[in-house]
């Protein structure tokens, strides 16, 4: 979803309203409901302009609506809230994260608690490694994963988090509330980067007993085809970050390298039942991806090897035909027709 003139205009009207509310001069936690339903519609693809709009038109507001001088007996508001948390000031981010004690009030705010992991201030990043736990464990689980979904697709951008940040948000994924409702996602969206989101996820074993459900029911065929590889070999891969590689340095030539990880699963599905499957999936890449290991496994197969090849042999897609000639041929080398 992108980002329309009206969302921006609602934004700032509501960051002007709470403002203006801070600076009031009552003893009271100035009302959020006007700003929490402005951000509770916004895309999170664009969260890093809109908090740095957020933090000036906050910033702007609260100087246009601060009490004269002269009214030395109206204090300004202690109370530290949500929005403070887009600060320009990095002791009071720190404040902020280590005086919340209750949920994220949408997605937007706890996926700008969780931009805090790669803030330039280490105090801030400490407190968010520390709070964030308690913070996810209170919000509802939809805005917890509709920001780590963000999160786990950007994070190898993000120069300053660390290893130990990364496991406190694997961490937050092992719970199972909030396992459930990425599980939803990952399953029910149908665009988004979700098989780079699911990749990452297979760090931890969350989703393990749940590759056959995903195989059969997520929306995206690149999803359902991840599922369907990582159980033909048994392990998770990810996408760990990228490096440097010359391919000529006379000419100053080269490209960034892949650097990939896997983890072996800790549930095994039947091959046989898996790749029958898949064979009749709905969609080519997942099919070719079945007869790709069919012509690995042809061996292991006895004589549902030759139904299965005579089934690609016969697919609509080229790549998959192909694929399903080449097992056929395999197989009457070996006397079996």
């Amino acid at each position: 979803m992108e980002l329309n003139q009206n969302m921006e205009v609602s934004v700032i009207s509501a960051v002007k309203e709470f403002a203006s509310s801070m600076n009031s001069g009552q003893k009271v936690v100035a009302d959020m409901s006007t700003l929490i339903n402005a951000t509770s519609c916004l895309p999170l693809s664009n969260l890093d302009y809109l908090e740095r709009l957020i933090r000036c038109e906050f910033s702007s507001a609260l100087e246009s609506t601060a009490q004269p001088k002269w009214k030395v007996w109206v204090k300004p508001s202690p109370f530290l809230t949500w929005i403070d948390l887009c600060s320009w000031d990095g002791y009071k981010r720190e404040k902020t994260l280590r005086t919340l004690t209750e949920g994220a009030p949408n997605s937007f705010f706890f996926a700008i608690t969780l931009r805090r992991l790669n803030d330039w201030v280490p105090e801030v990043r400490k407190a968010a490694r520390e709070k964030l736990p308690l913070i996810a464990n209170l919000s509802n689980p939809t805005h917890v994963a509709d920001a780590l979904s963000l999160a786990l697709s950007n994070w190898n951008s993000w120069g300053r988090i660390e290893d130990s940040d990364k496991e406190v948000l694997l961490d937050i994924i092992s719970n199972k509330k909030i396992g459930k409702a990425l599980r939803s996602k990952i399953t029910s969206d149908a665009s988004g980067p979700l098989t780079s989101i699911f990749s990452q996820i297979g760090r931890t074993p969350t989703f393990d007993k749940y590759l056959d459900e995903i195989a059969g029911n997520a929306i995206q065929p690149s999803v359902r085809a991840k599922a369907y590889r990582s159980q033909f070999e048994g392990e998770m891969s990810w996408l760990e970050g990228r490096k440097w590689e010359w391919t000529d340095i006379r000419y100053c030539k080269g490209r960034m390298k892949p650097i990939t990880s896997e983890r072996k699963l800790t549930v095994n599905n039947p091959f046989l039942k898996t790749l029958k499957s898949a064979s009749i999936d709905r969609s080519s890449i997942v099919r070719r991806i079945a007869a790709e290991f069919l012509i690995k496994r042809i061996e292991l197969l006895g004589d549902e090897s030759l139904t299965l090849a005579n089934l690609f042999s016969k697919d609509t897609s080229k790549a998959v035909s192909e694929r399903g000639v080449f097992a056929l041929k395999m197989l009457k080398e070996k006397g079996i027709r």
